[in-house]
């Protein structure tokens, strides 16, 4: 009789193993993706413009010092490199829950794709419009303020992925 239910026990625990490895692959086969059935140009393309973000962690309680600093600075000299259309657009983004370690600012730059090479000729127009002066007096700000109340995290150039839909 031990015997006997041994080999029941044995031939369940066996059922049992073998419909849970059954259920296991029928559930990755589900949720498994696809093999790469998309093309690019066919079923998505990459925006021409490229966007630069850069994640800013600014110590605390000098938020509101820092963004007087890029008031003066960074948003005066791409106002400047906006008129000129040297880049589409820029913008400040607050991010609305860090946690520890994770940055408080983004700073965006949209730029034209053909601007993402260093061009004399853009260069010299921009320093024209933005005057030697400003950019000492930008250098100094990023040397005495910035870099004694921020870090700079991180620098990514993207692209926007655009998927067609048929």
């Amino acid at each position: 009789m031990v015997a006997c239910a041994d080999y029941q026990r044995g031939n369940l625990m066996k059922k049992l193993m073998l419909g849970s490895l059954a259920a296991a692959l029928a559930l990755a086969t589900v949720s498994a993706p696809a093999s790469a059935q998309l093309s690019e140009y066919e079923d998505y393309e990459y925006s021409d413009s490229v966007v630069e973000l850069t994640t800013v962690r600014v110590d605390p309680g000098q938020l509101d010092t820092y963004l007087e600093g890029l008031r003066q600075t960074w948003v005066a000299s791409n106002e400047v490199a906006k008129q000129l259309g040297h880049i589409e657009d820029y913008g400040i983004y607050a991010n609305m829950a860090p946690s520890s370690g994770d940055f408080h600012l983004l700073l965006v730059i949209e730029f034209p794709g053909e601007n993402m090479q260093p061009s004399r000729e853009r260069y010299d127009a921009f320093m024209d419009a933005w005057g030697e002066a400003n950019m000492q007096n930008s250098n100094e700000t990023v040397v005495n303020i910035y870099n004694e109340i921020r870090e700079i995290q991180g620098v990514y150039l993207t692209r926007e992925i655009m998927m067609k839909m048929d």
